[in-house]
């Protein structure tokens, strides 16, 4: 038992009933934990049984095999109204409902403390506020839900979950249906109250990109395999990524953390330069599929100008030269050569 742990699972089975009554197990053999402080993002293709296991770790449907445990306890043992003051649980689901302001639905995750008549105290109206200011919407206390944007409602469904005073936040994909600015901004925004706030949070998404920059620990999951957990870098470094997510055409490429698209290469191109021009230069001719390369030999060269008059000057293996200003015109340079 790991004392330090808010979540932690021994030898895990999870899956549901069949209509005969026979368990269909999903996986097994889960051994995860989930630390005070510590954000972690659960990641995996569309049906590898990522809210099955959230639902399970939440308390929402019964676990098959093993142990869950919950600040030390077993999930099992918590009555209802106690799970409630030890995990708070945000969903997918976009938030629908008229005549409610922000103050009103963050009040909500007072309930669990708020008696019988569901009156709630001077404390708890300090402790909405300042929920409300932790998610970054000062202002907004009074604001109708449905004047909102779907990144701000988000927001407030996480002031909810917060003021909730639960250790633990579990999240199922609550930025779905987000643009990516606002994606972003709540992944980074989860990031600092697990920090700030001493809480252990658990995110199920599929942004990879934001998982990899933000998350203190990732957990892998996909069908036909077990779970495997990690901090991120170590996941890259034993192949975890290309693993799980590499089909066919698709690849993950470790020395740049993202995945790319294999395709046909048309011709090798050798760039000299640095800097950003050099990284945007050498992704644009690698998305037209070029190989590019920083060594000699016989095929065409490009050199950058990275100044005032940012140009790029092509050389072709029969001595001919030309200077561009844009890379879409340097291509379209390239492409006019056979």
């Amino acid at each position: 038992m790991d004392k330090a742990s808010i979540l932690q699972t021994q030898n895990l089975a999870v899956g549901y009933k069949r209509n005969n009554g026979s368990d269909n197990v999903l996986h097994r053999n889960i051994n995860v934990n989930l630390h005070r402080g510590e954000f972690a993002c659960l990641l995996g293709p569309n049906g590898a049984g990522k809210s099955t296991l959230i639902k399970s770790l939440s308390g929402f449907i019964p676990h098959i095999e093993g142990d869950i445990l919950i600040d030390n306890k077993a999930l099992a043992s918590y009555k209802r109204n106690h799970l409630s003051k030890v995990i708070s649980v945000v969903l997918t689901e976009r938030l629908q409902v008229t005549n409610m302001t922000v103050f009103d639905l963050v009040a909500l995750g007072r309930t669990p403390y708020s008696g019988f008549f569901g009156t709630i105290s001077h404390k708890d109206k300090d402790m909405v506020l300042q929920a409300i200011e932790d998610v970054g919407l000062i202002g907004f206390t009074n604001r109708q839900l449905v004047e909102m944007s779907d990144g701000e409602r988000q927001k407030a469904m996480i002031a909810k979950a917060l003021v909730q005073d639960t250790p633990l936040i579990i999240l199922d994909e609550p930025t779905a249906f987000l643009d990516l600015p606002s994606k972003i901004e709540i992944v980074q925004l989860l990031k600092k109250l697990a920090r700030n706030k001493q809480k252990g949070i658990l995110l199920s998404t599929h942004d990879l990109d934001l998982a990899l920059q933000l998350a203190d620990k990732i957990w892998l999951l996909a069908q036909g395999r077990e779970l495997e957990a990690g901090i991120p870098e170590d996941l890259v470094l034993t192949n975890g990524f290309r693993r799980f997510f590499e089909k066919e055409g698709i690849l993950f490429d470790n020395e740049r953390g993202s995945f790319k698209v294999e395709q046909e290469q048309l011709k090798t191109i050798r760039v000299i330069g640095k800097g950003v021009e050099y990284k945007w230069l050498s992704h644009a001719l690698n998305r037209s599929g070029y190989q590019t390369t920083k060594e000699e030999g016989n095929y065409p060269h490009i050199e950058i100008t990275p100044d005032q008059d940012q140009s790029f000057t092509l050389h072709q293996t029969d001595g001919s030269r030309k200077q561009l200003r844009t890379i879409e015109d340097l291509l379209e340079q390239i492409k006019a050569v056979k």
